[in-house]
């Protein structure tokens, strides 16, 4: 590969050249659901978001080894599973709501488009006897006196923590002045987490030197990605509402194990509903499906996510949906036109133009995936192509491209325009008696009735376009 991909390393708080373990391997963890409720749009953001850069890691050439985690027992879980399924035994009800949000989680991801991960793994798949992971690790920082047991609760002892707060670029005295122990907390500093939960009555619980218990949510992650993809691996994601204290427990806990652990890390922005957090109080709760009944069209919604970049906030309203739509719109318009059959089949060197307009996606998305700018150099495609329709071999390129591209960012390219539409050949006769009528309404200067004929085909879901080459038409999408 001959240009370098750059990443914004959250640990270092710079940009970085990323240099794989590995050659030509990239090794990559990504916190994956808590599964207790439906998935909402926040969630389809940062599952997309990693699904880009996976795929364009691809793309560039690297073999990717994918890891995504599912929490499947977890205070929440419990509390749904109550909830539910009240008077069943807990841990069947625990059970049953694990399975039946996963099973949620991934129709949704199937129905945003966005690839199965290498490997899922489970939290309880680790607390097991015959993988009893998480006890051993436990153990291990047990052993390091990096954790201590608590009348049946594990602590990590923040204290022998090297460098805490690296990761989120905070003093450690700073965050002990605005922390609390909880009531019925066991431990003896505010800042340390637990790392194994007693039993409580009737709860989920597995074997342990300390007693019946659970793991805590931040052991799992040390614990998995270790055992899939090493003590050191190249790259670890999520949102930036993670990194404290979840990913900076996570790093301590690993250095306190022995192991290196992340090398690079990725945050994203969070995602907010015209300016507000998304909360089931304030009624603006937008669940994955909500958004597909509402709109049909999971591409809308990367559009909009493609247009800010991952690092940044991005802000949910329906203006912008539009707005997605307004620029998807030009992309499937285009494919319309050259979607069709191609005579004259693309078989030489690839055009000057189209050449740069692909660099220009690449030396963006090498710059910490900068998707704005990747969007932009396929609209510039778009641009370019329309000036040359007549051109076949130039449009059998550029549809080679602009296919590659697309299918880079997930987006599914489909016909809008009828192709024949472009040289009148329409397939439908009483749209063609329309638009003759309109363009002999527009040749008289009748406007009144151009519009007219207008609407009444925007009310058969014709949209009509005037070019140069006559006028064309596509189904309303």
């Amino acid at each position: 590969m001959e240009n370098k991909i750059f990443i914004y390393n959250s640990l270092s708080r710079k940009k970085e050249e990323l240099i794989p373990l590995k050659p030509q391997e990239i090794k990559m963890y990504v916190c994956g659901p808590t599964v207790y409720d439906q998935p909402h749009i926040g969630h389809a953001r940062s599952a997309y978001i990693f699904d880009v850069i996976r795929r364009y890691l691809i793309y560039r050439g690297y073999k990717v080894k994918f890891v995504r985690n599912v929490t499947d027992v977890d205070d929440k879980i419990i509390d749904k599973a109550q909830k539910e399924f009240k008077g069943e035994d807990l841990n069947e009800a625990v059970k049953k709501v694990s399975v039946k949000y996963l099973d949620l989680y991934h129709e949704d991801m199937k129905s945003l488009g966005i690839l199965e991960p290498s490997v899922e793994p489970k939290a309880t798949e680790y607390v097991d006897k015959d993988k009893p992971l998480m006890q051993e690790f436990i153990g291990r920082l047990i052993k390091n006196d990096c954790a201590y047991v608590s009348e049946g609760d594990v602590y990590f002892d923040i204290k022998k923590a090297r460098d805490y707060g690296k990761l989120s670029n905070q003093a450690i005295d700073k965050m002990e002045a605005g922390s609390r122990i909880a009531p019925g907390e066991k431990k003896k500093d505010p800042l340390d987490f637990a790392l194994w939960k007693a039993a409580k009555v009737g709860e989920p619980s597995w074997d342990s030197p300390w007693g019946k218990g659970r793991p805590g949510w931040h052991i799992e992650c040390s614990v998995m990605s270790s055992d899939i993809l090493g003590d050191e691996f190249d790259i670890h994601g999520g949102g930036l509402d993670l990194i404290f204290p979840h990913h900076e427990n996570e790093i301590a806990q690993s250095e306190g194990a022995g192991k290196k652990f992340a090398r690079y890390w990725i945050h994203h922005g969070l995602l907010t509903i015209n300016g507000q957090k998304m909360s089931k109080s304030l009624g603006n709760f937008i669940t994955v499906k909500d958004f597909l009944k509402k709109y049909k069209n999971a591409d809308l919604l990367k559009m909009l996510f493609l247009s800010t970049h991952h690092s940044h906030p991005v802000d949910y309203t329906d203006e912008k949906i539009q707005e997605a739509k307004q620029a998807l719109d030009r992309i499937s318009i285009l494919w319309g036109k050259i979607g069709g059959p191609i005579d004259k089949k693309f078989t030489g060197k690839t055009p000057e133009e189209l050449e740069d307009v692909k660099k220009k996606f690449i030396s963006a998305m090498d710059d910490n995936f900068n998707t704005p700018q990747g969007l932009a150099a396929i609209f510039e495609l778009v641009s370019i192509t329309n000036k040359k329709l007549d051109n076949q071999e130039f449009v059998s390129a550029s549809r080679d491209i602009l296919l590659e591209l697309t299918q880079l960012f997930g987006l599914s390219v489909s016909p809008s325009v009828n192709v024949d539409a472009f040289s009148l050949k329409l397939d439908l006769p009483d749209v063609e008696i329309l638009i003759q009528a309109r363009n002999e309404a527009r040749k008289n200067k009748d406007f009144n009735k151009s519009d007219e004929i207008r609407k009444e085909l925007e009310a058969k879901g014709i949209i009509l376009e005037d070019t140069k080459e006559g006028t064309a038409w596509r189904r309303k999408l």
